[in-house]
């Protein structure tokens, strides 16, 4: 029974990853300019998502990839790292590819500055089917989509998976169609900016040029496919949202007022909702 044990914990051991979450962040946007940094229950959005993937025990390191002073001001007086990087990326995966070059690690993991909501649990998912499969060097998560505003939502970006759990493609228009379902109709998808690359892959991947439908859709994802590679999918049962708009962020800063994770990195009662 000892020599079981040994054996296995050596193994575990042997095949550990190492893994690392970098935060793209930017001033610039032009739906929401100045986005990573507005408030949500009295922090810059970009901390909840730093400190929320601080909780996670499956990264040894949280970093912001950013081109801008303020944020990077603004990242270290909150206690996190910051990665400076070049000005010109168009892609947030391209900047993380640059940051990346400066840290050690197997697997990196891209979260993107407006997915504030999310959780330990979203991150353990993304990594995991890389533990358990050489094979696979690219997940992103999804969800369900249940509402049809948010199908028909082009902020939201549509996910089609194959059998085999991989995506077939990334679009913001509402897909699949159902014109002809005789059936049930069709899961739809939703991409979650949670997103694991294998190392080499995620230089790989940077190395390619931008593809039509890449440009076409304005979704960084398509690149890969288009070049002929995997990216498998993993569906997420968390309820997230991600920030697109001010619109999206009063909805997030509802959702996340009792969010029990909000303890575990500050005091909870400055976010309670005010009494009228």
């Amino acid at each position: 029974m000892v020599t079981t044990t040994l054996s296995t914990t050596t193994e575990l051991e042997r095949n550990a990853m190492r893994a690392v979450a970098i935060v793209p962040a930017r001033l610039g946007s032009s739906r929401f300019p100045g986005k990573p940094l507005a408030s949500l229950l009295g922090r810059a959005m970009l901390e909840h998502v730093v400190k929320r993937a601080e909780l996670s025990e499956s990264l040894e390191s949280v970093y912001v990839a950013t081109c801008d002073a303020e944020i990077r001001d603004a990242v270290e007086a909150f206690g996190g790292h910051v990665l400076m990087t070049s000005k010109s990326h168009e892609r947030a995966s391209d900047r993380v590819a640059e940051a990346a070059q400066s840290v050690d690690a197997d697997v990196v993991l891209m979260i993107q500055g407006d997915e504030p909501m999310i959780t330990p649990d979203m991150i353990a998912s993304a990594i995991a089917p890389m533990s358990a499969n050489s094979s696979v060097e690219c997940v992103n998560l999804v969800h369900r989509i249940t509402d049809r505003a948010e199908l028909d939502d082009r902020n939201t970006i549509k996910v089609v998976m194959g059998l085999s759990g991989d995506a077939l493609y990334f679009t913001r228009s509402r897909i699949p169609s159902t014109d002809f379902a005789t059936g049930p109709d069709p899961v739809f998808y939703k991409q979650v900016c949670v997103i694991a690359f294998r190392r080499d892959f995620l230089t790989t991947f940077a190395s390619f040029q931008q593809t039509p439908l890449e440009r076409a859709e304005s979704i960084d994802m398509l690149r890969a496919l288009e070049h002929g590679r995997r990216i498998h999918l993993v569906e997420t049962k968390v309820e997230t949202h991600a920030v697109d708009t001010p619109a999206d962020l009063r909805v997030v800063e509802t959702r996340m007022a009792r969010d029990p994770l909000l303890a575990q990195y500050g005091d909870a009662s400055r976010y309670a909702p005010k009494r009228a």
